[in-house]
């Protein structure tokens, strides 16, 4: 990390008039309440947040969740980006609805870490306290909470409030810290216009970081703009850093664009998608089975959408199960590998499951096909066999595509690059990766493409370059190529004859008839010498077929025995070498050399001497200067 401080998000979780409000206010001092129809009602309805200070000088972000049932799409925007939750337990209440399914919530979304916070402890006896205690340790047996440390407190009295404060502290040294030197991803829980200053936006930075000045993608719309302003927890600052509350001053941004859910990202590295394949989760507790193509509530991040899910080995996922799984969304949104989600039925909406992305733009999927839930469950296995299966999905990429797709950063992709290279499951070809299956593949194909077209084209000393590259996928890069033919090289298996490229031992071999077209040609050339017509004039008196003049003329040019002057004009090669010997005998006189001169010095006609002083400027004998010409690097 490039950051020796480590910051962290915490957040609360909990029924509704839990304490949950009350207690943060008694950590941090902010009321995190701030609407008026909060204040009124006293419970929450929004997110809150407030920056808590530890004894250890740590500054830590708070996310304050309403509890009440009608708001839980509010509280699953904030929930999904802290690392530490304080599930809050009214003493006096236990265990509630809305303290079940924020535990439910909590398991499907991984967080890592929790506290069992027991409120309002001033207001119940000790061995009523123990008795709730034992409650919630059996309600929470089997979940990551199960050897949670547990404080009981009074946010009113004050009581227990440090030993929950040196607990936090405790449990958030453990921690590891953000990716701060991955890709910036912050998704935006609020936005809001600031008279002056424009459009603001908030959230949890979940990785990167983020200074003033940077330019910046925010998804959707897709615009990208320019950071006016930093602020980290309320203060200004020049850069915020993965794991920090954060609030962004976007230049030339409209509000109006904006909607809970975008993202700020780093420009270029996020894509917006409208499926995913995952790993979906059907709790227990779920009323009933889901169906294929069901309509479902999908929140991820602080977005929120509606889907379809598409069971892909069975038409009903029964409660307690667990599939792999296509979803459709209604809307695009950004997904990254190994993002985590929750899905709540359509109506009436409760919480049912959740999961985790495996592939975030997947082809779509054929049901019930053996190889595509192979396929998904390679995919699934583990970051390696991400990669593998990735590479032989796309062909070829470079790190940087694989970086987008997998959701690993740079120098954990790069060691992943280093281990499956040697173990040869994949391979690199000029800049851009492949599987060593696909690389096969490729040889293969291009060793083909070669025999066959010494099988159509006897008569050519090979495939022109350009034709051979072309067999290949487009995305193969100009590098990648070359360096696959360089390894058909190495091996022996092509050679590399100028522009063209053949069969090591492969040697064109014309017919009879072939035989006597090409004296036919050659003759005409001869006797034309350097006054040889355009190419059509000089085929018409040879009485080559249309359909062999390429490979006739191909042939005649492995050979040398005609040499190109451009695509129109030809000549034999002894009237070449006369043409050579006639610069020389010129140069040797004179320092400077005209068209006129050189047409009147060989015999030929304006045009065809422009051509021949056309190609011997291209080959560095001559430099022209104006009308003329003077010697450069004439030929021995």
């Amino acid at each position: 990390m490039s950051s020796a401080k480590r910051y962290h998000i915490i957040g609360t979780a909990g029924h509704v008039d839990h304490g949950k409000t009350v207690l943060i206010n008694k950590l941090t001092g902010i009321n995190t309440d701030r609407l008026k129809e909060e204040q009124e009602r006293g419970i929450s309805i929004e997110l809150g947040f407030a920056p808590f200070k530890l004894a250890n000088g740590s500054m830590v972000g708070v996310v304050d969740v309403p509890g009440h049932e009608k708001f839980i799409h509010n509280m699953l925007a904030g929930i999904g980006g802290i690392d530490l939750v304080l599930l809050v337990i009214d003493v006096n209440e236990g265990v509630m609805q809305q303290t079940r399914e924020h535990l439910q919530i909590l398991q499907l979304l991984q967080i890592p870490r929790g506290i069992l916070v027991l409120t309002k402890c001033d207001l119940a006896e000790e061995d009523w306290i123990d008795i709730v205690e034992e409650e919630v340790r059996e309600t929470f047996a089997g979940t990551f909470l199960e050897k949670a440390p547990c404080c009981r407190v009074s946010a009113l009295q004050g009581d227990g409030i440090e030993e929950l404060q040196q607990t936090i502290q405790n449990i958030l040294a453990e921690l590891p810290p953000r990716d701060e030197d991955g890709p910036t991803r912050l998704p935006i829980d609020r936005h809001f216009t600031i008279s002056g200053f424009g459009t603001v936006v908030t959230g949890t930075l979940l990785s990167g970081r983020i200074k003033v000045g940077d330019t910046v993608e925010v998804m959707p719309p897709g615009e990208t703009v320019r950071v006016r302003e930093v602020q980290v927890h309320g203060e200004k600052a020049e850069v915020a850093r993965a794991g920090q509350r954060v609030a962004l001053n976007l230049a030339g941004l409209e509000r109006s664009d904006l909607v809970r859910g975008a993202v700020v990202a780093t420009p270029g590295f996020f894509t917006m998608t409208e499926r995913f394949d995952a790993r979906l989760n059907l709790l227990e507790e779920a009323p009933r089975p889901l169906k294929f193509r069901d309509p479902v509530h999908l929140h991820m991040g602080t977005a929120k959408v509606s889907a379809r899910v598409a069971l892909l080995d069975r038409d009903e996922l029964q409660p307690g199960e667990s599939v792999l799984a296509q979803f459709h969304l209604d809307s695009p949104l950004v997904a990254h590998r190994q993002d985590r989600f929750i899905v709540r039925s359509y109506s009436p909406m409760t919480t049912i499951g959740g999961g985790q992305i495996i592939d975030p733009a997947p082809v779509k999927h054929k049901r019930f096909r053996k190889e595509v839930m192979q396929a998904l469950k390679e995919l699934e296995s583990g970051e390696g066999s991400f990669i593998v299966q990735k590479l032989a999905e796309l062909g070829c990429v470079k790190q940087k595509e694989l970086e987008q797709a997998s959701g690993l950063g740079r120098e954990r992709i790069t060691a992943l690059l280093e281990s499956l290279t040697a173990a040869d499951q994949i391979c690199r070809i000029g800049d851009q990766w492949v599987t060593i299956e696909t690389a096969r593949a490729w040889h293969r194909v291009l060793v083909e493409t070669v025999d066959n077209y010494h099988r159509d084209n006897a008569l050519q000393p090979g495939i022109p370059h350009a034709t051979l590259k072309a067999v290949l996928p487009t995305k193969v890069a100009p590098k990648a190529f070359e360096q696959l033919l360089g390894d058909l090289v190495t091996s022996g298996q092509l050679a590399q004859r100028g522009e063209w490229v053949a069969r090591t031992d492969f040697t064109a071999k014309p017919s009879e008839e072939q035989i006597a077209l090409l004296q036919k040609l050659e003759k005409v050339y001869l006797e034309a010498g350097v006054e040889a017509k355009g190419r059509v004039d000089m085929l018409a008196l040879a009485k080559v077929p249309e359909t062999q003049v390429e490979s006739l003329l191909a042939f005649l040019f492995s050979k040398g025995t005609l040499v190109r002057l451009n695509d129109d004009s030809l000549i034999h090669k002894d009237a070449y070498q006369k043409t050579i010997a006639a610069l020389t005998t010129h140069f040797a006189t004179k320092e400077t050399l005209t068209l006129a001169e050189f047409r009147d010095r060989i015999g030929s006609a304006r045009k065809q001497t422009q051509a021949i002083l056309e190609l011997f400027d291209s080959l560095k004998y001559t430099m022209r200067k104006g009308d003329e010409r003077v010697a450069w690097k004439l030929p021995e």
